[in-house]
């Protein structure tokens, strides 16, 4: 089962440029959650920070009791290996064969046999669909393979979290489909504690359980995925749907003359919710919520045609 991580008015910058400040949210064990933002609100930094790499101005990160924002580097080392990450390239080595690289962080970690490594690369290839490729290079297959070799590495040491840092970058919308259902296939096979940092609206509204919003140097909303599917909070309606008219423009912001013109423009209806991807096996997993739930408790009217099995939904129609 997966760990809660509890963050609390955590900040970071880099010399005098703040990145986000008092960011608070709980990421619930064994759910998936998604993290949005438009480009440069410091998505990716936020995982770093949360693995160790980089350390917060001030705040802290809680997990299973320890702090690791302000922890000794000795008890970091021993946290960090609850998590597994895929970084956004794969960050394969290039020149190992994909078993080698899968089989690196055991080599690196743990006192394991080659027999018992072996078993386990195995296993973890198999998961992900790769079997029959483990003398393969990285140079040598799709974007598509490399990412779910990265997955594949990032899970041999079984975390209890595991970060995506955009793992549907650079694929096209079909591999990126079959990536989300691996993603929701391996969460309720391994109840593993899910972050994804992606831009991708369609997987944002379909396969987590909850989402945030990054925005401005702050985090704008954090929640149910209803919640923020039905929110009429500005930047979260027109990020979440794709939408011109908003507060977020080609560099971030709008100014005020832009605002000014947008001012009378009748928004577009919000789109029906969709329902929430599931497993291949169609076994709902663990922490997932029945259709409509969140909005029924909290008197939350969905858009019409929400949750229709048959929905064809089209963003920012």
């Amino acid at each position: 089962m997966g760990v809660e991580i509890e963050i609390k008015d955590l900040t970071k910058s880099f010399g005098k440029q703040v990145i986000w400040h008092d960011v608070t949210l709980t990421v619930p064990a064994g759910e998936i959650c998604v993290m949005l933002g438009p480009s440069g609100t410091g998505k990716s930094v936020l995982l770093k920070t949360l693995i160790g790499l980089l350390k917060p101005d001030h705040g802290s990160i809680m997990i299973e009791g320890t702090d690791i924002a302000s922890c000794p580097e000795k008890e970091l080392y021993e946290i960090r290996k609850l998590f597994g990450v895929l970084f956004q390239d794969g960050a394969m080595f290039g020149s190992m064969n994909l078993y080698d690289n899968v089989a690196f962080p055991l080599r690196e970690h743990t006192k394991k046999s080659e027999s018992e490594i072996k078993k386990i690369v195995m296993e973890k290839m198999d998961l992900v669909g790769l079997l029959g490729t483990e003398d393969k290079l990285p140079g040598e297959i799709s974007g598509g393979m490399r990412k779910r070799a990265g997955i594949a590495r990032g899970l041999v040491l079984d975390p209890e979290i595991v970060l995506f840092d955009e793992p549907d970058s650079g694929l096209d919308p079909v591999r990126t489909s079959f990536l989300n259902q691996l993603i929701i296939d391996l969460n309720a096979q391994i109840n593993a504690t899910f972050l994804i940092v992606t831009h991708d609206v369609n997987t944002a509204r379909k396969v987590p359980d909850n989402i945030g919003l990054l925005y401005h140097k702050h985090l704008a909303m954090f929640g149910p995925r209803e919640m923020l599917l039905s929110s009429e909070e500005p930047v979260v309606r027109q990020f979440l749907n794709a939408q011109v008219v908003g507060p977020i423009g080609m560099s971030e912001e709008k100014d005020a003359d832009e605002l000014e013109a947008e001012k009378d423009m009748e928004l577009p209806p919000l789109p029906p919710i969709p329902l929430q991807q599931e497993p291949s096996n169609g076994i709902p997993r663990a922490s997932q919520r029945p259709p409509g739930e969140w909005c029924k408790l909290n008197g939350v009217t969905p858009p019409p045609g929400s949750f229709a099995k048959d929905m064809n939904m089209t963003i920012g129609a």
